[in-house]
This record gives C-alpha cells, sequence and structure tokens, in this order.
C-alpha cells in the first residue's frame, strides 16, 4: 500500500520500517558503500545542498568516521549553470552520495525532481568528481501535501515520515530503497530477526536474503504499521487524493501570502517580512509554507518568541527559530558562520527562546497548512497579526483574492524556473499585477514606545565594581508586598513577613498539582487553579486548602519521607525532580475541585532541584542554586511603578480598567517594592534587603497566564497584547533573583517595609551621591 502511494511497486523498490525519518537517514550513511580517502581508487564524497534538514547535514560525522568527505553545496550553486561530467568520468565506479530536500522544510521551496536524473547520469554534477552518483530524496515535508510518483522520479534512498502525511503514527518512518543499489548496501551490525544463521562462538553471519528483513534489526512497531492502510485509505477517502491536496493546500498559502505581503503600517512599513524564494504563484515550486518575521513599524524584527506567546492567546499554534535548518537559516536571515559561534557564545542554543540578539534574529516563524487545514483557519490567522500588531481591529481582511486564478500549467522540469537569481532572495512583497485588485490594507498604530535594547542573558553578570544608589529626591525603595505560592500555579497566599530559606521564601511553590499521568498542571491548562487558595500557619505546621464550595482541608508541613511514601520523577519546565504523593483525600479534593483525575504532590526534601549559574562572572559562577518547584528561580521581583505605567497602555485598551492590586496579582510575583521609576529593575544586577542579599539574573518573559484573572479564572488576551506593545519588541516585566549564597545565612527574615538597596549593573552611568545624601 505505501508503494502504491508512491507510483511503483515491490519490483523497483523496497520499504525498510525505521523509528523515523532521522533513523532512516542514519541507515543510509552506515550502509552506503563508501569509498575512503587513501585507498586505490578515487575516494567517495557525500554532497548535501545547504538548505537540509539537521539530520542529512549530521550524515556528515559518520562518513568523517569513515574518512570520507563532506561538501555543502548551496542552492544557488547547483541553479546557476549546469556541470556536465565528462563520459570518461562516469566510467569511474567510486559511489558518491548526493543528498537534498524535495521541499524545503523552512521556506516551502520546492526543488526540480528533475535533479534525481539529472544527477544519476551525470548531466549535472554537484562537484565535478570522477565516479557514479547516487541521490538521496529527502521527502519527508514534501509528501506531507503533494503526490511523489517514484515511477517517474527514481531516486534511490527516499526517507519519509508518516505522521507528516496523517498525523499518525509519530514514532515510524520509513526509508524507500531502490532495489538496483540493494546489493551494494552494507551491513555491520546484526540485530534480532535479521540473521538467515549465525553462530555465537565463532565469526560467522549470514544475512536474511530480503533487503527489508536483512535491514530492520529488532522487532518493528507492527501495530503501528498496521494503522497506516488505514490511513492511507482514509486520506484518500476524505480528500479524493495527493494532487487535490497540494491545489487546497497551496491555494490558502497563496491567500495568506498575498494579505501578509500587502499589511503596511500606516508610515507604509511592511508589517511582516517574509523568507521565500518563489512568488507564491505556482504549487509546482512552493509548498504550502510560510517563513516570515513580525516587524514594528520602524522596520526593526519582533522577536519569534513573542509572536508566539500571542499566537497562543488566539489558540494558534506555530513553529519557531531555525526549524532544524540552519543553512536555510543562515541565508534568508543572513547570519553568517560567525553570528551562529557568537550566539552560542551569548548562550543561544536551537530551541531557546533567545530570539534577539544584538538586534538581530536568531530565527524566525513559520506556518504551514494541511489538508486539514481550511480557509477559516487562514483568516484566523491572519486576524492575529492585524489584532496584535494594529491598535483598531476593523481592518478588513479581504476574503476574496486571486486563489482562482492561480497559475495551473506545469512548470517545466529542469530547474529554469530558479535561474533567476531575484527568485533566490528573500521576498517581502510582491508586485501590484500578481496582487490584482489586492490593495493595501493600511491602518494607524499604537503609539508605542521605542523598543529598549534587546533582551539580556538570563545569567546578568554581576559588576564587582559598581556601588549601591540612593535617590535624589531622598525616597527609600522599599518592599511592599510579599507573596508566596505553596502550591505551583495556586492562589497567593500574601504575608508581611516570612522567612527566608536556601530555596527562597519558605514553602514557596513545595507543592504542585499534576494530572494522572504525572504531569504538572498550571493555570495554562487549568485556570480555575487560581481559585485554590492555599495558607500557611507556621505554628500549627499545616497547609490549609480553601475553594469556594468545598470543605477545608489541611496537609501537614512536617515531611513525610517514610517507606510509606510513593516517590516518583516529575518535572518541571526542563528540571526533573523527586516528589512524593500527598495521598487520597487531597487527590479527591483536587480530583473533585478541578472535575479531573490528579494529584497534589511535593518536592522531596533530600533531592532538591538545582541549577548551575550560566554566563556569569565571579565567585557565584560555579555555584550550585537549590531551587524548588518553581520555572527558573527563587524569586520574582516587580515594580509598582512599572505596573503603573503599564496599567496606562491597560486602560486605554479596555472598556473597564484593571484594579492596581488586581494587576499585581496577575504577574504573581515574590516581592513587590516601589521604586521611583519604572522598569529601573531591570537595570540592577544585586540588591540587598535588611541582611539579605540576592542576585539579579536577568528578566521575566511573561506567558499567557498573565491574561488570567486571579480572582475569577477568566481570561483576558489584552494584557499580554498590551505588554507586548508598552514594551515594544519585548515581554518582559520583573527580575527573578537568586540568595546570594555567599553572603546570607540561613534562615532569616523579609519584611514589608524594609528597605532595598540596589546595585546597578557594571557600565551603567551613576550619579554618586551626595555627602547629605550618603
Amino acid at each position: 500500500r505505501i508503494l502504491q502511494h508512491f507510483g511503483t511497486t515491490s519490483e523497483d523498490y523496497t520499504v525498510i520500517f525505521t523509528s523515523g525519518c532521522t533513523a532512516a537517514l542514519k541507515l543510509v550513511a552506515e550502509a552506503f558503500p563508501w569509498m575512503p580517502e587513501g585507498s586505490k581508487q578515487p575516494s567517495s564524497r557525500f554532497c548535501y545542498l545547504t538548505d537540509s534538514h539537521t539530520s542529512v547535514v549530521g550524515m556528515r560525522g559518520m562518513t568523517a568516521l569513515m574518512n570520507v568527505l563532506s561538501v555543502p553545496v548551496k542552492p544557488k550553486e547547483l541553479l546557476s549553470e549546469k556541470n556536465w561530467l565528462p563520459a570518461e568520468e562516469q566510467n569511474c565506479t567510486t559511489p558518491h552520495l548526493f543528498s537534498y530536500p524535495a521541499q524545503s522544510n523552512f521556506s516551502g521551496t520546492k526543488y526540480p525532481l528533475s535533479w534525481i536524473q539529472d544527477i544519476k547520469s551525470g548531466k549535472l554534477c554537484p562537484i565535478k568528481m570522477p565516479g557514479k552518483w547516487f541521490v538521496l530524496l529527502d521527502a519527508a515535508s514534501y509528501v506531507s501535501c503533494s503526490p511523489l510518483d517514484l515511477g517517474v522520479h527514481q531516486a534511490d534512498f527516499i526517507p519519509i515520515s508518516f505522521y507528516k502525511i496523517f498525523g499518525f503514527p509519530t514514532g515510524l518512518g520509513a526509508l524507500l530503497v531502490n532495489n538496483r543499489i540493494a546489493p551494494l548496501l552494507r551491513k555491520t551490525y546484526f540485530g534480532g530477526g535479521t540473521a538467515a544463521a549465525y553462530l555465537a562462538g565463532a565469526d560467522f553471519y549470514f544475512p536474511k536474503k530480503s533487503m527489508a528483513e536483512r535491514f530492520e534489526d529488532g522487532t518493528v512497531s507492527f501495530l503501528d504499521i498496521i494503522a497506516l492502510k488505514h490511513g492511507f485509505d482514509v486520506l484518500e477517502k476524505l480528500t479524493g487524493g495527493m494532487e487535490k491536496i497540494k491545489q487546497h493546500t497551496f491555494a490558502l498559502a497563496h491567500y495568506t501570502y498575498n494579505v501578509l505581503s500587502t499589511l503596511k503600517y500606516a508610515n507604509g512599513a511592511p508589517v511582516v517580512r517574509i523568507y521565500s524564494d518563489t512568488d507564491f504563484s505556482n504549487p509546482d515550486v512552493q509548498g504550502p509554507i510560510i517563513n516570515f518575521n513580525v516587524l514594528d513599524e520602524n522596520g526593526e524584527v519582533i522577536g519569534f518568541s513573542q509572536v508566539e506567546k500571542m499566537a497562543s492567546l488566539h489558540n494558534i499554534h506555530v513553529r519557531t527559530g531555525c526549524f532544524c535548518n540552519t543553512g536555510a537559516c543562515q541565508m534568508h536571515l543572513g547570519i553568517s558562520d560567525e553570528d551562529i559561534q557568537r550566539n552560542l557564545q551569548a548562550g543561544h542554543v536551537c530551541g531557546d527562546d533567545i530570539d534577539i540578539i544584538d538586534g538581530r534574529p536568531t530565527g524566525s516563524v513559520r506556518i504551514s497548512f494541511g489538508y486539514m487545514s481550511s480557509f477559516e483557519d487562514a483568516q484566523t490567522f491572519l486576524k492575529f497579526i492585524v489584532a496584535t500588531r494594529f491598535s483598531n481591529s476593523d481592518t478588513e481582511i479581504p476574503f476574496q483574492s486571486s486563489v482562482t486564478k492561480l497559475t495551473t500549467e506545469p512548470v517545466p522540469d529542469d530547474g529554469t524556473y530558479f535561474k533567476n537569481a531575484d527568485k533566490l532572495s528573500p521576498r517581502t512583497h510582491i508586485s501590484d499585477r500578481e496582487l490584482g485588485n489586492n490593495s493595501s490594507v493600511t491602518v494607524k498604530t499604537v503609539g508605542w514606545q521605542p523598543a529598549e535594547s534587546e533582551s539580556e542573558s538570563i545569567r546578568a553578570t554581576i559588576s564587582e565594581t559598581a556601588v549601591p544608589t540612593c535617590r535624589g529626591d531622598g525616597n527609600p525603595i522599599t518592599v511592599t508586598n510579599i507573596f508566596l505560592y505553596p502550591i505551583k500555579s495556586c492562589s497567593a497566599f500574601e504575608v508581611t513577613e516570612w522567612p527566608v530559606g536556601n530555596q527562597g521564601l519558605l514553602y514557596d511553590r513545595n507543592w504542585m498539582v499534576v494530572n494522572q499521568n504525572g504531569v504538572c498542571l498550571t493555570q495554562k491548562q487549568e485556570p480555575r487553579l487560581c481559585l485554590v487558595n492555599p495558607s500557611i500557619d507556621l505554628k500549627q505546621k499545616i497547609m490549609v486548602i480553601q475553594a469556594e464550595g468545598m470543605d477545608t482541608i489541611s496537609v501537614s508541613l512536617e515531611e513525610n519521607t517514610g517507606k510509606e511514601a510513593v516517590i516518583c520523577e516529575s518535572k518541571v519546565c526542563s528540571h526533573r525532580v523527586k516528589t512524593y504523593d500527598c495521598g487520597e483525600k487531597t487527590a479527591g479534593w483536587f480530583s473533585m475541585f478541578l472535575g479531573r483525575p490528579c494529584r497534589l504532590i511535593r518536592q522531596c526534601p533530600d533531592k532538591k532541584n538545582s541549577m548551575q549559574h550560566k554566563n556569569t562572572k565571579g565567585p557565584t559562577c560555579a555555584t550550585s542554586i537549590s531551587l524548588s518547584l518553581v520555572n527558573e528561580a527563587q524569586y520574582l521581583l516587580i515594580n509598582v511603578a512599572s505596573i503603573l505605567q503599564l496599567k496606562e497602555h491597560i486602560s486605554a485598551r479596555l472598556e473597564e480598567p484593571l484594579e492596581m492590586e488586581e494587576l499585581i496579582r496577575r504577574f504573581r510575583a515574590n516581592i513587590v517594592i516601589s521604586a521611583p521609576e519604572s522598569f529601573e529593575e531591570e537595570e540592577w544586577a544585586e540588591i540587598s534587603i535588611g541582611a539579605l542579599r540576592f542576585q539579579v539574573v536577568g528578566p521575566c518573559s511573561r506567558c499567557q497566564i498573565i491574561c488570567i484573572d486571579q480572582q475569577s479564572g477568566e481570561r483576558n488576551k489584552e494584557v499580554l497584547q498590551s505588554l507586548s506593545a508598552a514594551r515594544g519588541r519585548k515581554t518582559n516585566f520583573g527580575v527573578y533573583l537568586m540568595n546570594q549564597p555567599l553572603c546570607s545565612s540561613f534562615p532569616d527574615t523579609l519584611s514589608v517595609g524594609s528597605q532595598v538597596l540596589p546595585v546597578l549593573k557594571e557600565n551603567t552611568e551613576i550619579q554618586r551621591p551626595t555627602s547629605s545624601e550618603e
């Protein structure tokens, strides 16, 4: 059934099941008949298009072990001219392998399938090298929405991933192998089910005759394999086939691209910068993928992590970063090799949310359409862009586009469509002729503040030379509120003074609620958690838990780590923590209140969550910091002046302005201070509060939890959108603090009314206090 879907039969191809597309690529790297350097005949080469997935580029690690050189080839180099291989050099039998994607997973560009035959016949060569070329066609992205006929385009290796076709199963892929190369493949390891016979006491092994049996080590995922037939059948029944899916998904992408391209601010600046090699005029050269970055009205890129957070408020899932395709990311975003290395030194790694460094983006945003996507989905996405980028939400998105006027003529499959160098540079607009009557959309923008400098490293450098500041007006900075959150994501417990331990405020986030699979529940999944009110009674040594309509229950503060305790491992963000269950009574209470099976668990006292300081200087750089069940740091501090400034922005966008107390509670801080200047806390490196000293470890990047009213559990998207607008390209609010382990003795007490003495960061201008101020 699989081979039928790809227009071929078992006479020409064999299906080897793997755990995924990546495993299929690894198999090719291991089994290909490489000729190493230093042998009598010319050595093999592994060439790959730079616009390739990480799993393709990673094959060079295995070829290096075999003493085979890898050569990256840029798309422009292969498209600019045809490198013919002389007939005498084609007689050389040295095997070379060239890999390229049928469709770029970064931009959706479709590379010519005619390359397969051209390279195999010697009409087109990735590099001038005598020998016989074989082609690996990475079809994982392409076959999700486009038909692939292997009867016409006979690549030697085709790795595929089934969940990209119809969403299931996620742990199963396949390598389709051209039977003509099968006798050349080599295999060293043999696993269960692959041997016809072997001896345990002697070096004797005879493989099974079938290539699939020879390369499928161990038990294959046979239950998932059975499901594949149903997947293909249902896909055909629902859609009518891959050609219709191709036309449908491209029509959605074409329409969305046209509208995105024409969105402009009042000053004429584009709202997005689209990274594309084509003008989205033909589905034979462009897939249903749109890659872009959102810009502000000054043309500066808004970080992809902020866009992702805002999209989640609108129930839209986008992919962000470089999408496991660094080559395409560098090409489209203009990121040099040196930039990649500098970004790594600055703390940025693949998959994190550090989206801008030195004012330049480290990645982008990607949307893609599938067979189940609808025109309403495209509309929802476009309305999200308008709603978050413009002050008015009455901007009309054109419901009629030129989708009925798409190019339907076949494109010459010889790569000529790509020859124009302009087609390979990022396009941020399309011409009026292509747009037809689709006019630009222009709206007035909110009067945002100028964007501040880009986000700092989460581990801010502590100055060894900075001095405490004193206010010019003589008013001291003081602590106004102290909150702790005994149960993670539940309501705050406000106190006027509280003991401080080596993990932060005593009993802060020592407990958390998990679902029946042991996964932590937060207000993102269960907003009603904010209606659970825990309080700590230090004298009676209990935590009291209350909620409207529920009986009050209590949990002992005494740590239960005896034999009767059920110890389990849980996960908080990326940190693994040891916890124990708090019993059936509390589990029943939370399950009844939330209406779903869940349990209350507590962190084990002898298995503290810890983290290492990163990117810091000075004596604390190697200190292991003990954490409770927090996400990032021991404390979160916010400033009343910053709240007031944000309140002005929110009030301008809401019919009923939010009260200060409500806003403070939405930001779920431990320490609230009254500093005269808004956001001045972001310029501090350390602070002292009484006898306690804290290190400022970086800004808190906010998520959708601040949109939840902590008194009612109701959501309001406007809060995060207002924060985004007020702060330009950031959603930072508040700063993280850590205990200074070398300077603090525990236990100690934090009190409301205590004076806060900040120390500015290094290289920050400081106005020295006068003698009277001192």
